[in-house]
């Protein structure tokens, strides 16, 4: 039986990554040691994990994650007054398969879509 999903995502920058997800996304670091060249990062039951890749250019990273949310609308909101900047083509709408969603870039391009069923 499959329990759980943990995605690996490419950064380029440690500190970069971390200070994005904690400051600005609202996770926490995950695990109590440091691992070089390696990050993984929580918020409620959501792991992303990441592993350095210094010579990543972001223009070619297609690194991608879909995660499900309770109280999108809420979610949205809490980053917007925190100045997190939407992706371009990816604001809260409804989409015609019966999901809400809104899209994020990271600071490596890896794109976080949020979705909630309708």
């Amino acid at each position: 039986m499959l329990t759980q999903i943990n995605p690996k995502l490419p950064m380029r920058n440690k500190a970069v990554t971390l200070d994005y997800y904690v400051n600005q996304l609202g996770f926490r670091l995950f695990g109590s040691a440091d691992h070089d060249g390696y990050l993984m990062v929580q918020k409620d039951n959501i792991q992303i994990h990441f592993f350095e890749f210094a010579a990543l250019d972001q223009t070619e990273n297609y690194g991608q994650v879909y995660i499900r949310v309770d109280g999108i609308d809420n979610f949205y909101q809490n980053l917007l007054d925190r100045k997190v900047r939407i992706h371009p083509n990816g604001y809260l709408e409804a989409k015609p398969w019966g999901q809400k969603e809104f899209s994020l870039l990271d600071p490596d391009h890896n794109l976080l879509t949020f979705g909630e069923s309708m």
